[in-house]
């Protein structure tokens, strides 16, 4: 069973990693684990005050059973987290994917990631300040995937969110379809839809 890595930092944003992780579990007894892994404390304080229980730590993580690295946005991405931007890089050179969204752009443009793929973030000018040179290959769009590197704005969690699941194959395409419909929408149609599927 491979690893979906989900990191875990103080501040991290509730809304932004929810929706996967609730599809993950949907998909269980697939062929993806989630582990939720951090750099420090075992227990984080996520943005909206909850208190989240880490699995472990990503020094403990064996980086040949991994099959996606996620970064949710939280506040501190400007600065630090060296260890796991040095682990997104690793596992970059083995086409391995990293899906990053909100403030976490922000932490793969500071480590050169963003250089040469095309990208999104939250607005153009909010990845200006860390300095890297991949500016004329933004995006003005809901999700963006470049070699490896899916990128989202903080406000297009289902879009990102839909991305994971199609790049991992989690659930079949129709399926994907049906359940971004429905997020997006609310139309009953797509409820439908994803309950003949037995994935509502």
């Amino acid at each position: 069973m491979s690893d979906v890595v989900l990191y875990a930092t103080d501040t991290i944003a509730d809304w932004e990693y929810a929706y996967l992780t609730t599809g993950l579990a949907w998909a269980e007894g697939g062929p993806y684990r989630l582990r939720v892994l951090g750099d420090g404390p075992e227990v984080v304080t996520t943005k909206g005050g909850l208190h989240l229980q880490t699995d472990g730590s990503l020094a403990e993580l064996a980086e040949d059973d991994v099959a996606m690295l996620v970064l949710p946005g939280a506040d501190t991405w400007g600065t630090g987290h060296a260890a796991t931007l040095a682990l997104a890089a690793r596992l970059l050179t083995r086409r391995v994917p990293v899906a990053a969204i909100c403030g976490a752009t922000f932490g793969l443009a500071r480590a050169g990631l963003l250089d040469d793929r095309a990208h999104t973030s939250n607005a153009r000018d909010f990845l200006t300040p860390s300095g890297y040179a991949g500016a004329d290959r933004y995006r003005e769009a809901a999700v963006v995937e470049d070699r490896d590197v899916i990128t989202a704005p903080a406000t297009k969690p289902v879009d990102f969110s839909a991305a994971v699941f199609r790049r991992l194959g989690v659930f079949p395409p129709a399926v994907v379809d049906a359940w971004y419909g429905l997020y997006t929408t609310g139309e009953r149609r797509y409820f439908d839809q994803l309950a003949g599927a037995g994935a509502a």
